[in-house]
C-alpha cells in the first residue's frame, strides 16, 4: 500500500500546481509568475532543505535554469533566427510558400505541416522550428494566415514528426538508451515510425483545420486597414514582366497593389503610377524590377549604410503644419540623405481644391511619407523638416549577408544533426558567428530575445528539478503502478502515457524519460506484459508536450512570436494530447496483441 508522500514531495507538487493555476488564470504576467516560482523554490530549499542537500545547493537548484544548456540553446537559436530575418535569407522560401498560400490558406498550411513533420523526423525539432518561425511570420506580414494561428499547429506537427524516429529528439535517444541499459534490445531508427504515422494521420485534421480556429488573431494589424501609398515606380531594363499587359501584371503582383492608370504594355525605362501598401509596394517593385525613388539615390543610401554599418530603415512620417514641405512637391523639395518611396495623401478639406492622386502632387498637412534611409539620417530628416515619425519603422533586410546567415545556420544545424557537437554548442557558435559577420548587430540583439521566454525557461527547469529531487515523480510513479494491478493492456499503456505526459508538460522531457522508463520495466514484470510497448508508451508520452508552454523549448520559442497566453496552449493542446494518447494506445495494443 502506498502511503503519503514525503513533505518535500508534497510541497513540490503544491508549487507546481500553484504555478500552473497562476499561469492558467491570466491575471499576472508570465515573467512575474516565473520569477515568483523561482523565489519560492529558493526560499523553501534554503530554510527547509531536502535531506542530503545543503541550503546553498537548494539555492543553486532554484537558479540553475539561468545557466542551463536549454536556456543557452534557446537564446542562441533566437539570435540565429534573427539573423535569418534581418538578412532576408528566408525570403525565397517564404515566397515559394506564399504562392501555395495564395492558392488557398488551408492548402498552404497543410503543405507546411507536412514539410515540417517530415523534416523533424531526421533533424532535431528545435532547428526545424527556428528555420520555419521567421518564414511563417513573414508570410503573415504578407497577408497569409496570422502567425498566431499557424505557429502552435506547426509546433505540434514538428513534435509529432520528432516522435517518429529514435533520432528525432534527444528525449527519444535518452529513453532508448536507458531501455537498452535495462536490457531491451536496441531499437532501430524507424522501428516505431509506422505507429506514429498512423496516429499522425488520425490527428492531422484536428491540427490542420480545428487548431487555427481555436487560436486568436494576435496580428498587430488585426482590425486595421493597412495604409495605402501613392508611388511612381521607375521600371528597369531587366524585369521578367516587360511586355506584359496590365491584366497579366495584376495577376502576378501582390494583393493590395494596383495601377492608378491603365497600362497597355509594360515597357522598360518608363514610369508607372501605383497605389499600394508598404509591403505590397516593396514586393511589387521587386517583381517589376523597379524602384520607387531614383535608382542612383537608393544605391548611394545603400553604400552609406554599408560603410557606416547602420541598418536601412523604412519609416512612415507625417507632415505637421510647420513643415516647410507643405505646398511643395517631392521634386522641388530638395531632399537629401533619404529617399521618399510613396505618399499617403491626407483627406482634402472641404474648402480646398481636390488634389491630383499622384506622387508628384503638392504635399499637404497630414500627408504621410514612406521614407527610406539610415536610422541617423531619418532622425535628422524628421527634425529638420518638422515631421512626426510614426510607429512601424522597420529595418530592411541586409541582403548582402543573406548567404552568410544561411551558411551559419546550415552549419549549426548540420553539426548538431550529425552528432558532431551538442545543439547547445553548435547554436552558441552560430550565434557568435552571426555577430562576428555582421548578420546581427550587437546593439539590436535585444529585438531577438524575449524576457518572458527566458524567465519561463528558467522557472520550468527549476520546477522540473524540484519534482525530481524531492521524490515527487517517484511517488507518482509508485502510485500509478499500484493502481494498475489487473488492468487490461490497452489501459496500462494509456495510463503510462498519460502519467509521462503529465510529467513532461509540468516538469521536463528528461525527467519524464528518467522516471518513466524504469517504471515501464517494473510494471512489465509486475503485470506480466511485454516490455517494449510499455517503453514505447513512455517514449511517446515524453513527446506529447503540447498543453503548456513550459513543456518543451519549442513551445517557448513560439510564445513571443505568436503573442500566446498560457490558455492558448491548454485549449489547443489538451484535445491533441487526448487524441494522441487514444490513437497511440490503440495502435500499440493492436500491434503487440495486448
Amino acid at each position: 500500500m502506498i502511503g503519503l508522500p514525503s513533505l518535500h514531495a508534497a510541497l513540490a507538487m503544491l508549487v507546481a500546481i500553484g504555478m500552473f493555476t497562476a499561469f492558467a488564470s491570466n491575471r499576472f504576467r508570465v515573467e512575474i509568475i516565473s520569477l515568483f516560482t523561482i523565489g519560492v523554490i529558493a526560499l523553501m530549499l534554503y530554510f527547509l532543505p531536502i535531506p542530503g542537500m545543503a541550503p546553498k545547493e537548494g539555492i543553486a537548484l532554484a537558479f540553475q535554469g539561468f545557466g542551463h544548456t536549454a536556456l543557452i540553446t534557446i537564446v542562441a537559436l533566437m539570435v540565429m533566427g534573427r539573423g535569418l530575418v534581418v538578412t532576408g535569407a528566408l525570403q525565397p522560401a517564404a515566397r515559394a510558400l506564399a504562392s501555395v498560400f495564395r492558392i488557398g490558406p488551408h492548402l498552404g498550411l497543410l503543405v507546411t505541416l507536412g514539410l515540417a513533420m517530415g523534416a523533424s523526423m531526421v533533424v532535431n525539432d528545435t532547428p526545424v522550428l527556428v528555420l520555419l518561425i521567421p518564414i511563417m511570420v513573414q508570410l503573415a506580414q504578407g497577408g497569409a494566415m496570422p502567425a498566431s494561428k499557424t505557429l502552435i499547429p506547426l509546433n505540434a506537427a514538428i513534435l509529432i514528426g520528432g516522435m517518429a524516429t529514435t533520432i528525432g529528439t534527444s528525449t527519444n535517444l535518452l529513453v532508448v538508451s536507458i531501455a537498452a541499459d535495462l536490457g531491451l534490445p536496441e531499437l532501430g531508427i524507424f522501428h516505431f515510425t509506422p505507429i506514429v504515422m498512423m496516429a499522425a494521420l488520425i490527428c492531422l485534421p484536428y491540427i490542420w483545420l480545428v487548431m487555427p480556429r481555436l487560436l486568436p488573431d494576435n496580428s498587430p494589424e488585426a482590425g486595421h486597414d493597412p495604409r495605402q501609398f501613392i508611388a511612381s515606380l521607375r521600371i528597369g531594363d531587366g524585369g521578367g514582366l516587360l511586355g506584359k499587359t496590365g491584366e497579366e501584371l495584376i495577376e502576378r503582383l501582390p494583393e493590395g497593389f494596383s495601377f492608378l492608370r491603365p497600362i497597355d504594355v509594360l515597357e522598360a525605362r518608363t514610369r508607372v503610377a501605383v497605389t499600394a501598401t508598404a509591403e505590397a509596394l516593396r514586393e511589387g517593385a521587386r517583381k517589376l524590377s523597379a524602384t520607387a525613388a531614383p535608382r542612383w539615390l537608393i544605391e548611394r543610401i545603400e553604400r552609406e549604410a554599408s560603410s557606416t554599418g547602420e541598418d536601412l530603415i523604412e519609416a512612415e512620417m507625417a507632415l505637421s503644419a510647420d513643415s516647410r514641405l507643405v505646398g511643395r512637391t517631392l521634386q522641388t523639395a530638395g531632399l537629401e540623405g533619404v529617399a521618399v518611396l510613396g505618399v499617403s495623401q491626407a483627406p482634402t478639406r472641404s474648402f480646398a481644391a481636390p488634389r491630383e492622386k499622384s506622387a508628384e502632387a503638392r504635399l499637404a498637412e497630414g500627408d504621410i511619407l514612406l521614407v527610406l534611409g539610415r536610422e541617423s539620417a531619418l532622425q535628422e530628416f524628421a527634425q529638420a523638416e518638422a515631421l512626426l515619425m510614426l510607429d512601424g519603422a522597420r529595418p530592411l533586410p541586409r541582403t548582402s549577408k543573406a548567404l552568410t546567415a544561411v551558411a551559419i545556420m546550415g552549419t549549426a544545424v548540420l553539426a548538431a544533426t550529425l552528432g558532431f557537437v551538442p545543439i547547445a554548442i553548435s547554436s552558441l557558435a552560430g550565434a557568435i558567428a552571426m555577430f562576428i559577420t555582421g548578420c546581427v548587430h550587437f546593439d539590436k540583439v535585444g529585438r531577438a530575445l524575449s524576457a518572458k521566454v527566458i524567465v519561463l525557461v528558467a522557472a520550468s527547469i527549476a520546477i522540473g528539478a524540484l519534482i525530481f529531487e524531492s521524490g515527487a515523480a517517484q511517488y507518482l510513479g509508485e502510485l500509478l503502478g499500484a493502481g494498475m494491478q489487473g488492468a487490461p493492456g490497452w489501459l496500462v499503456l494509456s495510463l503510462i502515457m498519460l502519467f509521462v505526459t503529465l510529467l513532461t508538460n509540468f516538469a521536463s522531457n528528461a525527467t519524464a524519460a528518467a522516471v518513466g522508463t524504469p517504471i515501464a520495466f517494473a510494471l512489465a514484470g509486475q503485470l506480466q506484459l511485454p516490455v517494449e510497448p510499455l517503453v514505447l508508451a513512455v517514449l511517446f508520452g515524453c513527446n506529447l508536450c503540447y498543453a503548456t508552454p513550459i513543456a518543451y523549448q519549442t513551445n517557448m520559442l513560439i510564445m513571443a512570436e505568436g503573442d500566446y497566453k498560457f490558455n492558448d496552449y491548454l485549449k489547443t493542446g489538451i484535445p491533441l494530447v487526448i487524441l494522441m494518447v487514444a490513437s497511440l494506445s490503440a495502435i500499440l495494443s493492436i500491434t503487440y496483441g495486448l
